[in-house]
C-alpha cells in the first residue's frame, strides 16, 4: 500500500511533546553552518520521533535530476556512495517529484519501488523544500511492513519542513566558503606558477598544486605537437608514481582528442557508458579532460582520471576550466622562455630565426574596435631587441593597451621583455586597471630580479563604449594628447619596473572625443641622434602629431619614423625604437 500525504497538523495534546524537539531544530537552523553536523543533528533528531534502523539523507543534483546520498546512518559500506536515484523513480525519487510525504507500509505491493537494500518492507520519505525548490529528500526504511505510522509521518513533516532550511544554510556556506578557498587557491597557484619558467618543473608544480583542489588519481598534460594534428603526452602521473606514456593520440579521437578538437571540457561520469573513451587506464571509471587554450589556440589538454563513477563534478569542471586559462599561459611562457633560451646558446649564427621569433611574439595586426583606430611599430636596433607592445582583450569591449622599453639591447633585452610579455598576460585574465597591472608586474619581476634589468611600460585601458581611456606609466616618456590641434603632454610619470619591491604608480583618466590622438614612445625615438649628434627630441615629436589632426593611427606612426630616419641619415641606430598611436574615430555620418 502506498500513500501520498500533506502536511498535516498535530493534535494540540501532542504540540507540547514536540516542542523540545522544534526548539532543537530551530537551534540547527540557527546555529549550525557545517553541513556535516547540520545533517548529523537532522538524524539525531528524527532518531527521538521515530526509532530507525536505517535512516538518509539525500540531494538533489539539480542539473542531472538526480538524488545522491549525502549522509547515512545503516547502508552498508560502498552501498551508499554508489546509489543514485533520478527523480520520480522509487519513493525517495516519488517524494522529490510530488514534493509530499510519501508512506510505504509494504514494497512488495509498490511496483515502482526501488530496491536498494534487500529485505526492505517500509518505507518513509520526505522531501526538502525551501523556498519552493525541493533540495533533497529524508529517507527512513525498514525491515517489518506497516514499521511506520501515520504519527510518524505527521512528526517527520513537522520535523523535517524545518530542519530544510538549515541544511540549505548550511550547503550555501559550505559552497560559499569552498568557493573562497578556491578562489585564493586559485590566485596563489596562477601567481606561483608564472614565476616557473622551466616547463618540465612547470608540469610537475601544476601536478601538485592542483592535487590541493581536485583529489584526482591519474593526471595528464597533453600538449599539440608542431604539426597541430595529435596530442603528446607531456607529463603523466598515476597514482602519485610519475608516468611516461609515449602513443600520441590524434586530434579528434578519445575524450582529450575531442576536448582539444571542440575547444570545450568534457566531463565524462562512466567511460564505460562513453564511446569517446580509449582504454589507457584499466581502472579508470569517470574522467574529466579541459582544452589548454592560449590566444584563441588550442596548445594541449589537462587530462584527470578516477577508479570511481561520478567522482568528477561540474563545480570541479568549472574549476578547472577556470585554471586552464592560467596554466595555458604558464605553459606557453615556459615554453616560449625555453624557446628564446636555446636560441640564445645560437645566437652568432641564429640572428635572424630570433628576430622572426620576437616579431611573432608581437601581435599579428591591430585590434578592430568600433570607436578607436589603433597603430603601433616596432624596430630594433639590433637583430633582436628589448622594447615591446601588446594588446589584451578585456571584457565588456575593454582593451588593454601595453608599450614597454627593456633596459640594455640585444638577445639578454629580448629575452627579458619576452618574460615581461608573458607576465603581462598572466595577469590579464583578472582585467587589472592600468595603476594595478603595473604594479602587478613589478612584484613578479622583483620575485625574480635580474641584475641590471628593468623595463618601463605604459599601460592603458581603453573602454570602447564608454570612450574612456586609463592610462598609467613606469618610466617611459610622457605620452602625448592631441585634441583640436592643441598638443598636451600627460603628466604621466613613474619608476621602471623590477627595480624596487613595492611601487606605487598614479592612473590618469581621460573621457575621450572624436578625432583625439593619444600617442606613446620609447626613448630610442627622442634619442636618435643626427650626425652633428643632436637628438631628435621631444618637440619634434610633437610637431609632427600636431601636423597629423587629421591623419589616421597608422599614418601618424609611419610619419614619427620617416622623420626619425631622415634626421639619423647616416648614423647606425643605437636604441630600439617603438611607436604606438590610437585614434578616437569620427561618430557614423560625420566628416573626418
Amino acid at each position: 500500500m502506498i500513500e501520498v500525504v500533506k502536511t498535516s497538523a498535530l493534535p494540540p495534546e501532542r504540540l507540547s511533546e514536540v516542542e523540545p524537539l522544534l526548539l532543537e531544530v530551530a537551534d540547527v537552523v540557527n546555529t549550525t553552518l557545517d553541513l556535516e553536523t547540520s545533517l548529523k543533528r537532522v538524524a539525531e533528531i528524527v532518531r527521538k520521533v521515530i526509532d530507525y534502523e536505517i535512516f538518509a539523507i539525500f540531494l538533489l543534483n539539480e542539473q542531472l535530476q538526480e538524488l545522491y546520498v549525502r549522509f547515512h546512518v545503516g547502508y552498508p559500506e560502498g552501498v551508499a556512495e554508489r546509489l543514485r536515484v533520478k527523480v520520480g523513480e522509487g519513493v525517495t525519487g516519488l517524494a522529490a517529484q510530488t514534493r509530499q510525504t510519501v508512506l510505504v507500509s509494504d514494497t512488495t505491493k509498490h511496483s515502482s519501488y526501488l530496491e536498494g537494500l534487500p529485505n526492505i518492507q517500509s518505507e518513509l520519505a520526505l522531501p526538502l523544500i525551501v523556498k519552493n525548490r525541493v533540495i533533497g529528500v529524508i529517507d527512513i526504511e525498514a525491515r517489518e511492513k506497516n514499521y511506520f505510522t501515520e504519527e510518524h509521518k505527521r512528526l517527520l513533516t513537522l520535523i523535517g519542513s524545518r530542519m530544510a532550511v538549515g541544511i540549505e544554510n548550511a550547503r550555501l556556506h559550505t559552497r560559499v566558503t569552498r568557493q573562497a578557498r578556491t578562489l585564493l587557491l586559485l590566485n596563489e597557484i596562477a601567481r606561483e606558477l608564472s614565476s616557473i619558467l622551466n616547463l618540465d618543473q612547470l608540469l610537475k608544480r601544476i601536478a601538485e598544486l592542483l592535487n590541493r583542489l581536485i583529489d584526482y588519481q591519474m593526471f595528464s598534460i597533453l600538449l599539440l605537437d608542431a604539426a597541430g594534428e595529435k596530442l603528446q603526452h607531456r607529463f603523466s602521473q598515476r597514482f602519485a608514481e610519475r608516468l611516461h606514456l609515449k602513443h600520441d593520440i590524434p586530434i579528434g579521437q578519445g575524450v582529450v582528442g575531442y576536448a582539444a578538437e571542440q575547444k570545450e571540457s568534457v566531463l565524462v561520469r562512466d567511460v564505460k557508458s562513453d564511446s569517446r573513451y580509449i582504454e589507457v587506464n584499466p581502472e579508470t571509471l569517470s574522467e574529466l579532460a579541459v582544452p589548454l587554450i592560449y590566444q584563441e589556440k588550442v596548445i594541449g589538454v589537462l587530462d584527470l582520471e578516477h577508479v570511481k563513477k561520478n567522482y568528477f563534478t561540474e563545480d570541479h569542471k568549472r574549476v578547472l576550466t577556470t585554471l586552464a586559462a592560467q596554466l595555458a599561459i604558464a605553459i606557453e611562457n615556459a615554453r616560449l622562455y625555453e624557446e628564446i633560451e636555446r636560441q640564445e646558446q645560437r645566437l652568432e649564427r641564429d640572428l635572424a630565426l630570433a628576430r622572426e621569433l620576437q616579431f611573432r611574439l608581437l601581435p599579428a595586426s591591430p585590434p578592430q574596435m568600433n570607436h578607436l583606430d589603433v597603430a603601433a611599430k616596432f624596430v630594433p636596433a639590433r637583430a633582436i631587441g628589448g622594447d615591446l607592445y601588446d594588446f589584451v582583450p578585456y571584457s565588456q569591449g575593454r582593451l588593454g593597451i601595453a608599450i614597454g622599453d627593456v633596459s640594455g639591447k640585444g638577445a639578454p633585452a629580448a629575452i627579458y621583455a619576452a618574460l615581461v610579455s608573458g607576465i603581462l598576460r598572466s595577469h590579464a585574465p583578472i582585467e587589472p586597471g592600468p595603476a594595478e597591472m603595473l604594479s602587478a608586474v613589478n612584484l613578479s619581476l622583483a620575485e625574480r630580479r635580474i641584475a641590471a634589468q628593468f623595463v618601463s611600460i605604459i599601460y592603458s585601458v581603453w573602454d570602447d563604449e564608454k570612450r574612456e581611456l586609463l592610462i598609467a606609466n613606469s618610466g617611459l616618456p610622457r605620452p602625448i594628447h592631441l585634441r583640436e590641434g592643441k598638443v598636451n603632454f600627460i603628466e604621466a610619470t613613474g619608476l621602471p619596473l623590477g627595480l624596487f619591491d613595492v611601487v606605487e604608480y598614479d592612473e590618469f583618466s581621460f573621457k575621450a572625443n572624436p578625432g583625439d590622438l593619444f600617442v606613446f614612445y620609447s626613448d630610442g625615438i627622442l634619442d636618435a641622434r643626427n650626425r652633428h649628434g643632436h637628438s631628435f627630441g621631444q618637440d619634434r615629436v610633437a610637431e609632427i602629431v600636431a601636423n597629423c589632426s587629421q591623419k589616421s593611427a597608422d599614418c601618424v606612426v609611419s610619419d614619427i619614423f620617416k622623420a626619425v630616419k631622415i634626421h639619423a641619415t647616416g648614423v647606425d641606430t643605437f636604441d630600439d625604437q617603438t611607436v604606438l598611436a590610437i585614434k578616437v574615430k569620427p561618430d557614423p555620418g560625420l566628416p573626418r
